[in-house]
């Protein structure tokens, strides 16, 4: 059988079973769908998960929207400046928009592709306010030189921990370091999944309380306390102008069976990487970094560069792939090349230079704990006859 004869293969997919569905099913039927019982219940086991040691959980509907609460907590506005990489979606620096403080974009180390320290440091100015390192495809930023950064300059510090559940910084959980918020993504391709939904954390119980009130419309009571609790129902009062960003308990019950297999879903991701490094190792392609002894990489994505000396480019060897139905994507166009952030703040590729040559370079592998090994063995053996 050809490939042309097989599925399509895609670039991701979400690992469900039956009891992520009958946790959604029993959701449904208790007649709380909202933000209720499970959304608290997956709030306290994500703290759990992280180790608790005075976490704050907030859950919220989109990563993008656990950003923005972030910022918003910490009282960025007009005129402020936020530090963040090139290489990264749009949902990092959008949110700082929102606020009408201006994002600082920087390149990245060519290597881990994560955010590098020095040009953080080379970018800050009397504006700056707060750095936001994204953890780049699952492996955590050099974390101790963002922080002295931080701790020098007096700055803030919110994590983009999109990709990074579970990884480790120096044996340390990401969402248990000396960051002032981290913000986790359970978008339907990431390592646990609610289909939309997001979580913050920090330590500090100031910014959590902020955060809850503003992911729903800056009130005092959420509904599941004002329907659960025995003062009036209907009471409750607006303190700030907020958002509608809360969590639903169909989300949570989802989530909540998806963090219990979190660790199998790691070991998965691992076992798969593993098997990409070393049967790839021989083609003309630069591998992803893979985490420093010790610590965990969450092996969101799998990102290879197309060495120099490959026969085709990259945008040929992803129609290539396409061609056998295999699905693949590219992790990111650079926000410098959008025409918004391109305009807005005259960016240019030569400001970038290791971001712009890591993009034109590059794509990701399909990597999701679906997979079977016989899938993966059908993309390794395209990369073969394509670029051996």
């Amino acid at each position: 059988m050809s490939d042309t004869d097989l599925p399509f293969l895609p670039f991701a997919l979400p690992d469900i079973t039956d009891a992520e569905i009958a946790a959604v099913t029993e959701a449904l039927r208790s007649g709380w769908v909202t933000t209720g019982p499970r959304a608290r219940a997956f709030e306290q086991a994500f703290t759990d998960y992280l180790g608790g040691n005075g976490v704050h959980s907030i859950a919220v509907n989109s990563a993008t929207a656990g950003l923005h609460l972030a910022l918003e907590a910490l009282g960025l506005g007009p005129g402020d400046e936020v530090i963040a990489p090139t290489l990264t979606f749009t949902a990092t620096v959008e949110v700082v928009r929102y606020l009408g403080a201006d994002p600082v974009l920087v390149d990245v180390d060519p290597v881990t592709l994560n955010i590098d320290p020095e040009a953080i440091r080379a970018a800050i100015t009397p504006r700056t306010r707060a750095i936001m390192p994204v953890h780049y495809g699952g492996l955590a930023c050099n974390m101790d030189a963002i922080l002295a950064i931080v701790r020098e300059h007096g700055l803030k510090v919110v994590e983009d921990a999109a990709h990074a559940l579970p990884s480790t910084w120096q044996g340390t959980l990401v969402g248990q370091l000396q960051s002032d918020i981290t913000v986790f993504s359970f978008y339907a391709n990431k390592t646990i999944t609610t289909g939309e939904g997001g979580m913050a954390v920090t330590r500090d119980p100031k910014l959590a309380e902020r955060m809850r009130v503003m992911r729903l419309h800056g009130m005092n009571r959420d509904a599941f306390e004002r329907f659960s609790s025995k003062t009036p129902a209907w009471y409750y009062e607006v303190v700030a102008p907020g958002f509608k960003y809360n969590l639903t308990d169909t989300a949570a019950a989802l989530g909540l069976v998806q963090l219990q297999r979190l660790p199998q879903f790691v070991q998965r991701r691992q076992y798969l990487a593993q098997r990409y490094h070393a049967q790839l190792a021989s083609l003309p392609l630069v591998l992803p970094a893979t985490a420093p002894a010790g610590d965990v990489h969450a092996w969101h994505l799998y990102v290879v560069r197309l060495a120099p000396s490959a026969c085709m480019g990259r945008d040929a060897l992803i129609q290539a792939l396409s061609d056998r139905g295999i699905g693949t994507s590219v992790h990111y166009v650079p926000l410098h090349h959008h025409p918004y952030w391109r305009d807005r703040y005259q960016l240019t590729p030569e400001q970038f230079p290791q971001a712009d040559a890591a993009y034109q370079a590059m794509l990701s592998l399909p990597l999701f704990t679906a997979m079977q090994d016989a899938e993966q063995d059908r993309i390794i053996a395209a990369l073969h006859e394509l670029l051996g």
